[in-house]
């Protein structure tokens, strides 16, 4: 694509990860003129493998992305290395500006720009995030399974992180930090051998060679880990639908996402969001599922509104 085209296609896609190739996918299998805006700035970059995925267990995020992205563009898929900055309505469509001063009108923009982990304030979590640090135990639980794991209570779903974890080690900590106390949870901890530190934690300590050894509370207390578990809030990159005046919402616990329904219809027209831009607990498999049908369901959107647009002009 040109640096300054203005081309008039029928779905504008932001972000190239599982949701949103898996709706160009589906869409361009349908003959429909889609282009990808993606930003570069995949979810689970930090981490080295994803776990889950039908098929592709152990597969690089990098690699999935390269392998989904040869097959969007084998079905007229285009895709544009770039940031999606701007948009605005442009008559009954969209008019989406480019970091690079590209622009592209669409019939329709699915918003699959997925979320930003937003980590406690607790130095030391950063540079660990995606191999020792870690918050789901289905995506990297398998890959410290047997450590030492200390379970940070940094949200209200915490301490049954706390529980998950310990199918996959003996040695469990849950430390409350900032958690409430809750009877029957506790028990359930105590009961699967996990052991609860009613403490704050202050920072993650490291060995000479750089390797996580141990979590210090805020009395000096060293807690051996050769893992954390965290939990972080989960922030969707809404900025373009708050260009077109739409309202995040904002999930308990988890944080902030695009409402959507179902097969990603948001409450403006013409918007539609997939992928962890609305469900902020959706693995890699899950992400691309949704896209799939988002897309199946943006074509028949389309197709409606183009069999009424030919009755009417058929009278």
């Amino acid at each position: 694509m040109p640096r300054n085209s203005h081309t008039h296609i029928d779905v504008a896609i932001v972000g190239g990860g599982p949701a949103g190739l898996s709706a160009a996918i589906a869409l361009g299998r349908s003959r429909r003129e889609v282009l990808v805006i993606d930003a570069g700035e995949p979810r689970n970059a930090p981490a080295a493998h994803a776990h889950n995925v039908f098929s592709r267990d152990g597969a690089s995020p990098a690699e999935l992305l390269a392998a989904s992205r040869e097959q969007a563009r084998a079905y007229g898929v285009s895709i544009l290395d770039d940031r999606a900055t701007d948009v605005a309505r442009d008559g009954d469509g969209f008019l989406v500006t480019t970091a690079t001063g590209a622009t592209v009108t669409a019939r329709r923009l699915l918003l699959a720009s997925g979320l930003r982990d937003v980590l406690p304030d607790i130095p030391g979590l950063t540079v660990h995030w995606g191999d020792s640090v870690v918050h789901c135990p289905y995506c990297h639980g398998w890959e410290v399974r047997d450590r030492a794991i200390v379970v940070i209570g940094s949200t209200p779903r915490s301490a049954h992180q706390a529980l998950m974890f310990s199918r996959l080690s003996d040695d469990v900590t849950f430390v409350r930090h900032d958690t409430p106390t809750e009877a029957e949870v506790d028990a359930d901890l105590a009961a699967l051998g996990v052991r609860i530190v009613d403490g704050h934690v202050a920072r993650l300590l490291d060995d000479a060679s750089g390797t996580l050894r141990a979590v210090e509370l805020d009395d000096g207390t060293e807690l051996p880990a050769g893992a954390v578990a965290i939990g972080p809030s989960f922030e969707a990159r809404t900025e373009l639908y708050g260009q077109l005046g739409g309202t995040a919402s904002i999930v308990e616990g988890m944080g902030v996402v695009i409402p959507a329904d179902a097969v990603g219809r948001t409450p403006i027209a013409g918007v539609w969001a997939a992928g962890n831009a609305s469900d902020a607990g959706a693995m890699v498999g899950a992400s691309a599922a949704a896209g799939t049908m988002t897309g199946a369901a943006l074509n028949m959107d389309l197709l409606t509104e183009d069999a009424a647009a030919r009755r009417t002009a058929a009278r």
